[in-house]
């Protein structure tokens, strides 16, 4: 006979079976589409439509030889299928891999090479992609096609349908061959990639002991209840809503294009399905806020609503918390794709206070650090860092390096595991992650972020870290964005700050005299004018200042070149 669960299972598709039998006909999943003559649709499947589909899938994906522990690769557009199938390879013990598709055909391709996948779980075009590509992936021999199969293509690539699946899954039903894994806290639970924006994406190994530690954290810090209808404008952040009770809203949005939203979408999404949370870039924020300021828009059952992947300026919070409900919050969570959440402060505490210091160049405050977690800030050091005893803990006020460590923070990567020696450090039987963010700790025990270490500027008088910067820049009147880069080798950088103008329309502006409101940002006199920022794809926030260094060496006159170096 198949064996239950056992009550030391961790896995929050165990959660998800919960909430189908306490609350199974409330909506799980909504999906938002636009329809080009009739207004949007609404596709809607309950908890326990899900939970059963779910179930399904896992017994389905065990017969097919699909093994616990197995490598898995998911390439399915957000949808009811790509939560199921997430809560499906989970439960049935699979290690899911999950890349972000906007961020390229050649990381793609890269990141799922590095990643050994022995299937692929992905939408037909996906599928002939990976064959076209197939000696990349030579351990990849169970694939499974989602969506519409094309039928004589899906045989000619060797796939397994989703339905095929499901078929196998009802025959097995009863089963005594049917064993139902079970998932230990240690055990791996998914992959995912890092953005990339300070050098090649890598990928992430998570426990299930990490992901029921975030839904936990997340549901308790910002008191999350079940019933609640979330707006996922970013699906990774949407998929475990369902593990907490709360309905998840797919808007109708290209998830790798978050500034291009069309803010008509999230308003329609928000009114309709009575949206009482979402999360979204800065990006998006930003988009729909100024569309709701210009129209005289509000959104009153919004109460609570967040936003990450970048610092959020105070006038985006600002012009958001006045779209929301009444008393309603901006939240904005600190973390990475190796450790979250970390820190988290809301939007009454960034307009009374933390916002005017970072307008005067104190660094963005991201708040107070969730419960389970640890943190210190440490010396700067470009390189390893073996053992905490070679870390040396900084006083309160003072710029370093953060450090964390909990049990959301992941311990390594799988891919392009040399990183592992630069990320990582090493305490007894514990491993503290290195943030790779730049900032110092007040007397509240509160961070201040001021920018990735790598991005720092480093001239012959000091050092120069690019939040701080920014934040007076950003001031100026007709001013998107700003960065600070430096050209020149580091030591003798000569520091330049780029500025993106508002509709990219140049302003008569001068910013020397901006220069001047800080001390952080008075040894700065050169300034060039950029069109579009490069940013990264998973939320349109973090710039690419990399490559905005390699273009400001290019357009700076040789003898300010040479000069710097």
């Amino acid at each position: 006979m198949s064996h239950s669960v056992s009550r030391s299972a961790v896995n929050v598709a165990l959660r998800l079976t919960r909430f189908a039998r306490l609350t199974p006909d409330a909506p799980a999943v909504i999906v938002q589409r636009r329809r080009r003559y009739q207004g949007y649709d609404y596709q809607r499947a309950t908890f326990a439509e899900l939970a059963a589909d779910v179930e399904l899938i896992a017994r389905g994906m065990r017969q097919l030889g699909i093994k616990p522990g197995m490598r898995m690769a998911l390439l399915v557009k957000p949808s009811i299928e790509f939560i199921t199938l997430v809560f499906a390879m989970l439960k049935a013990g699979v290690v899911v891999v999950l890349i972000d598709p906007g961020m390229g055909r050649r990381n793609l391709v890269r990141c799922l090479a590095d990643a050994e996948p022995e299937g692929f779980v992905a939408i037909p075009l996906a599928m002939v992609a990976a064959k076209i590509y197939r000696r990349h992936f030579p351990k990849a021999r169970l694939n499974v096609a989602v969506g519409r199969s094309l039928g004589p293509l899906m045989k000619l690539l060797g796939c397994s349908t989703l339905d095929a699946v499901r078929d196998l899954g009802r025959r097995a039903a009863g089963s005594s061959d049917v064993e139902e894994p079970s998932t230990g806290g240690d055990d791996p639970a998914a992959i995912i990639f890092t953005t990339g924006s300070t050098g090649p994406p890598k990928g992430v190994l998570f426990s299930h002991g990490n992901f029921d530690r975030q839904v936990e954290e997340i549901r308790d810090q910002y008191v999350i209840q079940p019933g609640e209808v979330n707006l996922a404008c970013f699906p990774m952040f949407g998929l475990f809503n369902a593990a907490m009770g709360v309905t998840t809203v797919i808007p109708d949005m290209d998830a790798s294009r978050p500034a291009q939203v069309k803010p008509t979408n999230i308003v329609a999404a928000v009114k309709r399905c009575g949206v009482t949370q979402s999360f979204a870039s800065p990006a998006v924020w930003n988009v729909v806020g100024r569309y709701c300021e210009r129209h005289r828009i509000t959104l009153p059952t919004l109460r609570e609503a967040y936003s990450a992947g970048a610092p959020v300026p105070p006038q985006v919070i600002e012009r958001m918390t006045k779209v929301l409900a009444d008393g309603g919050r901006i939240h904005t969570p600190y973390g990475a794709t190796e450790a979250l959440p970390i820190a988290t402060i809301a939007s009454p505490e960034i307009l009374r206070e933390t916002g005017r210091a970072w307008a005067a160049g104190k660094g963005t405050c991201v708040g107070k650090k969730f419960p389970g977690i640890e943190w210190r800030v440490i010396r700067i050091i470009d390189g390893p860092i073996t053992s905490l005893d070679d870390a040396e803990t900084l006083p309160a006020g003072e710029i370093g390096e953060l450090i964390v460590r909990g049990p959301v923070v992941t311990r390594r990567y799988v891919t392009r595991v040399e990183a592992n020696a630069g990320a990582k450090i090493g305490d007894g039987e514990s491993i503290w992650h290195r943030m790779g963010d730049s900032g110092y700790l007040d007397d509240q025990d509160r961070f201040w972020f001021c920018g990735r270490v790598a991005h720092r500027v480093v001239t012959g008088e000091g050092t120069l870290y690019t939040d701080p910067v920014e934040g007076v820049f950003n001031q100026a009147p007709g001013v998107a964005r700003s960065a600070l880069v430096g050209v020149g080798p580091r030591g003798r950088q000569l520091p330049v700050v780029i500025i993106e103008w508002e509709g990219h329309i140049p302003r008569n502006v001068d910013l020397s005299q901006f220069a001047k409101l800080s001390p952080v940002t008075q040894s700065i006199d050169r300034f060039l004018f950029h069109g579009a920022f490069p940013v990264d794809i998973r939320h349109n926030s973090k710039i690419f200042r990399e490559q905005l260094a390699v273009w400001a060496a290019a357009k700076l006159p040789k003898n300010e070149t040479v000069v710097a170096s």
